[in-house]
């Protein structure tokens, strides 16, 4: 009878195992890297940068996989970050402008402004499952593009003037 009991128990944990990773799998799409996506696509007139602080804390909820990025004044970031990791198809993440307003001990240099990009939890919960932790730590993975603003010039058709 104690034998049914524990195969009975392991067979709803695995099925309660795959319940749940349907749910997590379909709540939202993972971030794909798409080229279109990015501000630039052309790489030289683009330049790259890690970030000054990466925070890696999934098991304190959603928004607690961040790194915080110091960008010059006067250019705009990628929408979106890169996580690459050894083996694996590389990660994006959405980036959000902090400004000048100090961050997590983090603040923006004369001539700088502070950006957070944020990586989903559950993609980092996985690449910890992996054993990629010290990897997903290493700011050398983490980089973020950004080019010099571009400001639109507004062309008027030459109009003749009235006689």
């Amino acid at each position: 009878m104690q034998k049914r009991n524990l195969i009975y128990l392991l067979l709803m944990l695995i099925l309660l195992s795959i319940l749940s990773f349907s749910y997590i799998s379909q709540r939202s799409p993972i971030i794909s890297c798409q080229p279109s996506e990015f501000v630039s696509q052309s790489t030289s007139d683009k330049s790259y940068i890690h970030p000054e602080k990466i925070v890696v804390e999934p098991w304190r909820g959603r928004h607690h996989v961040y790194a915080i990025f110091m960008i010059p004044s006067g250019h705009i970031n990628d929408h979106f970050l890169k996580v690459t990791i050894e083996g694996m198809d590389s990660i994006c993440g959405v980036m959000t402008y902090l400004g000048q307003n100090p961050t997590d001990g983090i603040n923006a240099k004369p001539g700088y402004y502070l950006s957070k990009g944020w990586l989903q939890t559950r993609m980092a919960l996985w690449l910890m499952f992996q054993g990629k932790y010290k990897q997903l730590k290493d700011s050398d993975n983490w980089i973020l593009g950004y080019t010099k603003k571009q400001y639109l010039t507004l062309h008027l058709p030459h109009i003749p003037p009235e006689n």
